[in-house]
């Protein structure tokens, strides 16, 4: 994502790290603001998996920029 960014000159992403207490354990998950959009990842994981979390949210991201995923800004970029 980080690269995409920079060959599409784009702001670099800017990641944030969410946490939901189930029970007694607490579940990770990752979003990621780019281009003005904020995605979440898909999923929740272990907190020893947090990278897991962040590579989620940047393949969402990536599969939204390129598109890959509906509402894609794609379109209008002439590429």
């Amino acid at each position: 994502l980080l690269d995409f960014c920079r060959d599409a000159q784009l702001r670099p992403p800017v990641f944030q790290i969410v946490s939901d207490r189930r029970g007694g354990r607490t579940a990770w998950s990752s979003r990621v603001t780019v281009h003005g959009k904020t995605l979440n990842a898909r999923y929740w994981y272990d907190g020893k998996n947090l990278n897991n979390a962040r590579e989620d949210a940047a393949e969402c991201a990536v599969k939204w920029l390129t598109g890959s995923n509906t509402n894609s800004p794609t379109q209008s970029w002439n590429w």
